[in-house]
């Protein structure tokens, strides 16, 4: 993990296996240096850290990936914008489904598996 700092929450809606949350991407996060000089964007790999962070926190997993099995990119996050983050959790297999949008506008999505804890069988 790269141990980012989150953005800021503007709101946060649970429901029993799923939790969204309304992300402001402000244009201070350190991530947008020097990535890239023409059109700052936000790596993916942050996006991917938010999503596993949030995620574990939320549902109380560990921090521990197992293997990304699936995972796309599909439109550029920019700064001093505002996205939600949906995750879902298949409690069964350990795994969390995530996706970033913005009404119809989808920025990335995938699903992450993570490493069940002691006592725990997939």
């Amino acid at each position: 993990m790269i141990k980012s700092v989150l953005p800021r929450v503007l709101s946060k809606e649970s429901k029993e296996d799923a939790v969204e949350w309304r992300l402001f991407i402000d244009e201070e996060l350190p991530f947008f240096n020097g990535h890239f000089p023409q059109q700052a964007i936000l790596p993916g790999v942050t996006q991917l850290d938010w999503a596993i962070r949030l995620g574990c926190e939320h549902f109380d997993y560990p921090v521990e990936v197992a293997t990304l099995e699936v995972l796309k990119f599909q439109q550029l996050m920019l700064p001093n914008s505002e996205v939600t983050l949906a995750i879902s959790q298949n409690a069964a297999k350990t795994k969390l489904i995530f996706s970033y949008f913005d009404g119809e506008k989808r920025f990335a999505s995938g699903r992450i598996l993570l490493t069940p804890s002691s006592g725990e069988v997939n």
